[in-house]
């Protein structure tokens, strides 16, 4: 119902529970402890742990993609479940320790680590890169899975010690007549030196865009200096993928995920809480780029939570109108939290769980997330195939470029409005008369236009409408200051002023030029 086309699954093969956990009476949720690359975890199955699994696994795969869903593995390749030189031995460290696993240069009875796991796979070895490929077969031939998200992929790309992106691995996936079918996106990172990657994968690949996350998160929480970036990543990030020749779906964007704060915690807290995970609050990332609104934690402060509920919008609505993949962490559509938590890996209770029995707010955010993902479904202007030109400047005798930023005042942005570090308000006009690419059978794309203005500011901000060769009359879809963020279509006409609310977004439309010319 809410209209995804994909789901991602975090690991589902085979894994075991970290000992240390089973002595503090907690378990491996997320099960990135993978041990058999094989086989469905036991744990999975409905009806017993005797093989039922692989016919389940097939049933809810043939389930999903009658749907409508694809099915998007997450794959650990990158480490296995037998830790360090103090881990128990299980099967690759007993067969063959110097094949598998990546040793120490000069000291052999130690691994050399770029997972933070323990031990990193020997990415080097022909029967390590044949372990892999057959293993990426089979979940494409007899489970029919329709793509993978490797975790730390940097530590595939990991030939020797450094991250190459002409590795051996990516050799293999680029010539292999089944794997490079398939959607291919990588984890861009790994703990290692050299390891931050994002924007240096190969062709075929898409990437978990971080530097999306963190220059949304900034914006929104009212950062100095983040309108430049902000605009590179609303726009698909060709900055980090056009000179590869690759497009904008191979930035994957997101704003929460797994690993850190749901978009309920990132709006609710400014520090971790991960007492419960019995490390002392030490485990999890520091750094998370979060703003608690004015209060840490629940709160009965109504400013306090109206102003949450509009930032969840805010993130939500910015996610679903950028150029590129965006990808919805599980339960920020319904207000989930994990009483901030932000590293609940260990946490198989209701620190985790969904529970579905939502309040009117959270009702609200999902329908207002079901609106957003129907309004970027129904305009290839909002999901464009290729990156704008980038032009700035328009001519009588021409149409006007695909993409212009304005200033408030509805000036067109110059180089001193975008180095401005206190500027916190930009608009944006997207031209759905001027998409360049056809569609898959050659015929032209066009679409109404859009003009978005963001505001991160804690004031309100006067907008001005642009002159009427943009567009003579604006409808408004989107208003995240309205507490269902869909505000009764008012119509604004140009060059009218329209205030925008403190911490909050607008979209206007206007019908493409093949519609206005009907009327």
């Amino acid at each position: 119902s809410l209209g995804v086309t994909a789901v991602e699954l975090m690991p589902v093969h085979q894994f075991v529970h970290d000992g240390v956990l089973h002595d503090r009476g907690l378990a491996n949720y997320w099960g990135y402890n993978t041990i058999g690359f094989f086989a469905p975890h036991n744990g999975y199955a409905a009806h017993g742990t005797r093989g039922e699994q692989v016919a389940e696994f097939k049933q809810m795969v043939k389930t999903l993609h009658a749907a409508g869903l694809e099915v998007i593995l997450d794959v650990v390749y990158n480490h296995t479940a037998e830790g360090n030189e103090r881990g128990p031995t299980l099967s690759f460290r007993g067969i063959d320790n110097s094949s598998y696993y990546r040793l120490v240069d000069g000291d052999w009875e130690h691994y050399y680590d770029t997972t933070g796991t323990g031990n990193s796979l020997l990415m080097r070895h022909p029967y390590v890169l044949q372990l892999i490929m057959d293993s990426l077969r089979y979940w494409v031939t007899e489970m029919h899975v329709d793509g993978f998200r490797f975790d730390l992929a940097a530590t595939l790309a990991r030939q020797f010690h450094e991250v190459d992106r002409l590795s051996a691995f990516f050799d293999l996936i680029q010539q292999d007549p089944v794997i490079s079918r398939v959607k291919l996106i990588a984890e861009p990172w790994d703990v290692g030196e050299g390891g931050y990657q994002v924007g240096n994968f190969p062709p075929l690949w898409s990437e978990w865009n971080g530097m999306y996350r963190d220059a949304v998160r900034d914006f929104w929480r009212g950062e100095d200096h983040t309108l430049g970036e902000l605009a590179s990543r609303l726009t698909g990030s060709s900055d980090l993928y056009q000179h590869s020749r690759r497009r904008p779906r191979a930035s994957v964007n997101f704003v929460t995920a797994h690993d850190g704060f749901t978009l309920r915690d990132l709006v609710s807290y400014n520090d971790k809480h991960n007492e419960d995970n019995g490390e002392d609050n030490q485990d999890g990332e520091s750094t998370n780029r979060s703003w608690n609104c004015g209060a840490e934690g629940a709160t009965r402060d109504p400013a306090v939570r109206e102003l949450r509920t509009r930032q969840q919008r805010n993130f939500l609505a910015t996610l679903l109108l950028s150029q590129g993949i965006p990808m919805i962490s599980h339960g920020d559509e319904l207000g989930r939290t994990q009483g901030g938590n932000n590293n609940a890996y260990c946490q198989d209770n209701d620190i985790s769980w969904i529970d579905w029995r939502l309040t009117e707010e959270q009702r609200d955010l999902l329908e207002f997330t079901r609106y957003l993902i129907r309004l970027r479904t129904g305009h290839p202007v909002l999901r464009r195939r290729r990156f704008f030109r980038g032009e700035t400047l328009t001519r009588a005798d021409q149409p006007l470029p695909d993409l212009v930023w304005l200033a408030p005042d509805a000036r067109e942005m110059t180089d001193d409005d975008w180095q401005r570090g206190d500027a916190h308000s930009v608009g944006v006009f997207l031209n759905g008369d001027a998409i360049a690419e056809p569609d898959p059978w050659g015929r032209p794309v066009v679409d109404d236009s859009f003009l978005l203005l963001l505001n991160s500011h804690w004031e309100p901000v006067d907008f001005r409408l642009p002159k009427a060769s943009y567009g003579e009359r604006w409808t408004a879809l989107i208003d995240t200051a309205d507490p269902e963020g869909t505000p009764d279509e008012a119509e604004h006409k140009a060059g009218t002023g329209l205030t925008v609310d403190a911490r909050s977004l607008v979209l206007l439309s206007r019908p493409s030029r093949a519609a206005r010319e009907k009327e």
